[in-house]
């Protein structure tokens, strides 16, 4: 009987130990759409050195956000925009100390090919959409949609735009409606249109037009694994690997 007794008390320790062991070998990071090709070699290149097992959620920040606020199961969170990070850390879902900037991003209008299009004026919105629509993150909840309505009230080509709008759950949808000719017009971040060869820039909208397009990244927990993995993205190689995918480098 204690032998028994013995053999499941060790058992029982084994199973803490491996339960626990995979625990610090999972890492579960929640990412806006627009980080998904930067944070996919982020995600790499840190598996290729450390014996963690990641797994990825890309989606609108907005939809990212009601998620985690339900008790998803997450570990890191980026976000595209500080609104509803911000929105969190109210909530007292995540610690105000727990969140940094990694990275800073603009707004480009693109087109399955080159035009010339001037952002200030109506008739040449007009002539570019040649009565289509305009591919938008929604603008009342996706930040990319949000800061693109920004823009387009301070270029005084909202009213027009406002009825000619194709909005779309995340930035990536929005790309892809041009990618596949679907509308002639789109507006995304920078770091989208690069990520494509079927698209072309075809004007920037002005920082000033907007408010910063700032991506702030939150640790939702303090497990190790969690807090080697935020650092690893401050970091240079962290850091050259968003530039590469064409983020600016975020402040702490």
């Amino acid at each position: 009987m204690k032998i028994t007794k013995f053999r499941h008390i060790i058992g029982t320790a084994a199973l803490l130990f491996c339960a626990s062991l995979s625990a610090q070998e999972q890492l579960r990071i929640y990412a806006a759409s627009s980080m998904t090709n930067a944070v996919n070699e982020l995600v790499d290149v840190y598996e290729s050195s450390n014996k963690v097992k990641v797994t990825t959620v890309y989606g609108g920040t907005s939809s990212l956000a009601r998620q985690v606020e339900q008790g998803a199961p997450v570990d890191v969170f980026i976000a595209a925009n500080t609104k509803w990070m911000n929105y969190l850390v109210d909530k007292d879902l995540i610690s105000g100390d727990n969140v940094t900037n990694i990275a800073t991003n603009e707004l480009v209008v693109i087109a399955p090919e080159a035009l010339e299009l001037d952002v200030t004026s109506e008739n040449s919105w007009s002539s570019a959409l040649n009565g289509q629509r305009l591919a938008i993150g929604q603008t009342n909840a996706v930040p990319a949609g949000i800061y693109a309505k920004q823009s387009l009230e301070s270029l005084n080509v909202w009213s027009q735009l406002k009825h000619q709008l194709a909005p779309t759950k995340n930035v990536r949808i929005a790309l892809t409606l041009v990618e596949r000719k679907e509308t002639p017009l789109g507006i995304v971040y920078q770091t989208d249109a690069l990520s494509s060869s079927n698209v072309q820039v075809v004007a920037s909208l002005p920082e000033t037009s907007h408010d910063a397009i700032i991506y702030p990244m939150a640790m939702m927990n303090s497990e190790p694994t969690t807090v080697d993995f935020t650092q690893f993205v401050h970091s240079k190689a962290g850091q050259e690997i968003l530039k590469k995918y064409g983020f600016n480098q975020g402040t702490q």
